[in-house]
């Protein structure tokens, strides 16, 4: 029983689960196709046809092939479904292309994704509408599989399914099982190799060109760039603030308590040992503020005991049980080990503060020249890295350096904030080790 229970498990695993996949790709790429793709055709000729026609063109053309990236946009989606990946091929607007303007018809001629997309459009008709028998094969021959035929046939009702047209006596009906099981696994078949044909078809049209690619990474690395530099202005900052209004006035009062001590040396010895007493006071603050202000620059744990060091204290900071996993067969330079520390650190920072967690864990582990960092916890989810908060700073930070951050945060939990940061690691120093905070 055992045997034939595993069996099932394993047959609903290898073909019929990713056949009900690949049957529903195939019905939404044929509604999507036959909807929508010969429409937005006609209506892009006719706007180009119209360009001439007092400009109405200029300003129909744009929103006609936005109406198309939607379109494409969706075709890449559903290539997903398959594993087959598509970036978003467009090149980046300019400043001030809004809808109407000649700036906005410029940049959507001069892309050439725009004039593929419109090239894909009616030969992806065809492929699409033949995608339906991928979702039609397998329907049909579960219907002859679950015993409608003979269901029909025994109340006297009058139906034909394959070449038994009509089904008029039980043998024919009995006929109809093995045949719908013969139509549903060449459904499958015939399915996944369609929306496979498909997709392949779609590959030469809607992913990116290498001049495109080139063209989205400077524009990415533009905005990065621009993006570090403002935060590297709004920390200097905040240095100079903190060192305004925290050392630099504890270090002018203890200037002036001192300055006192001198006039009273001789007259008031006990109020010179006040004031001398409230001056040593003010050099612990200072020097305590200066630390702290250096640890927000780049903590003395980091650079003492490496990134899986600093990571255990901060875990010993968080007020739950915090796991540790490492596994760095070395060290990454400075600037990531500092970024991935913050990172960690805001992480955590926030587990501690809105999570509702019990437990939470961190990984840092070194893999095909990347460092990934994980920080999951079992709170009650819902985060999200908004614009403004710690965790958007966090992904800035990150990017500098072409790194990557996601977040995941279901209602209800769990939150697992994975992070990435290309590098390479040091002579070996830290060994594959776990621990707990």
């Amino acid at each position: 029983m055992r045997s034939v229970d595993a069996s099932v498990r394993v047959l609903l695993r290898t073909w019929l689960r990713p056949g009900a996949v690949t049957a529903a790709q195939g019905l939404l790429i044929a509604l999507l196709s036959l909807t929508t793709h010969v429409a937005l055709f006609v209506l892009s000729l006719a706007a180009l046809v119209l360009i001439p026609a007092f400009g109405v063109g200029f300003a129909l053309f744009p929103v006609v092939t936005a109406g198309v990236r939607v379109c494409a946009g969706l075709h890449r989606r559903l290539a997903g479904w398959g594993g087959v990946g598509m970036a978003t091929p467009y090149l980046p607007a300019p400043a001030g292309a809004q809808f109407g303007t000649w700036r906005r018809f410029r940049w959507v001629v001069a892309d050439p994704a725009t004039w593929r997309d419109l090239a894909w459009l009616l030969p992806g008709a065809v492929t699409g509408a033949v995608c339906l028998a991928a979702f039609a094969l397998p329907l049909y021959g579960l219907e002859g599989l679950v015993g409608v035929p003979l269901v029909l046939h025994t109340v006297d009702v009058w139906y034909g399914y394959g070449p038994f047209w009509p089904v008029d006596n039980l043998v024919e009906a009995l006929l109809c099982f093995p045949l719908g099981a013969l139509l549903l696994a060449v459904g499958v078949a015939a399915g996944r190799w369609l929306v496979w044909l498909h997709v392949t078809f779609a590959g030469f049209f809607l992913p990116p060109t290498r001049s495109a690619e080139l063209a989205l990474r400077v524009r990415q690395l533009t905005v990065t760039r621009a993006e570090t530099v403002d935060a590297q202005a709004a920390e200097l900052r905040r240095i100079e603030r903190d060192l305004h209004d925290g050392a630099q006035a504890r270090l002018v009062a203890l200037s002036m308590s001192i300055g006192l001590a001198e006039q009273l040396v001789r007259d008031d010895p006990e109020a010179v040992r006040r004031l001398l007493a409230e001056a040593r006071e003010s050099s612990g603050q200072a020097l305590a503020e200066l630390r702290g202000l250096v640890r927000g620059i780049h903590p003395p744990v980091l650079a003492e005991r490496g990134l899986p060091g600093a990571v255990r204290a901060l875990a010993l900071a968080v007020p739950l049980p915090v796991d540790v996993t490492v596994d760095l067969p070395g060290r990454p330079a400075a600037p990531v080990e500092s970024a991935a520390y913050f990172a960690v650190a805001e992480a955590l920072a926030n587990v501690g503060k809105h999570s509702g967690a019990t437990r939470a864990w961190v990984q840092l582990r070194h893999a095909g020249g990347r460092l990934s960092v994980v920080v999951g916890d079992d709170g009650r989810g819902g985060a999200e890295a908004a614009a403004g908060g710690g965790l958007a700073g966090t992904g800035r930070r990150l990017a500098a350096f072409d790194g990557t951050m996601t977040v995941t945060s279901p209602v209800g939990g769990p939150t697992v904030i994975s992070m990435e940061l290309p590098c390479e690691l040091s002579s070996p120093r830290t060994s594959p080790s776990s621990g707990t905070g």
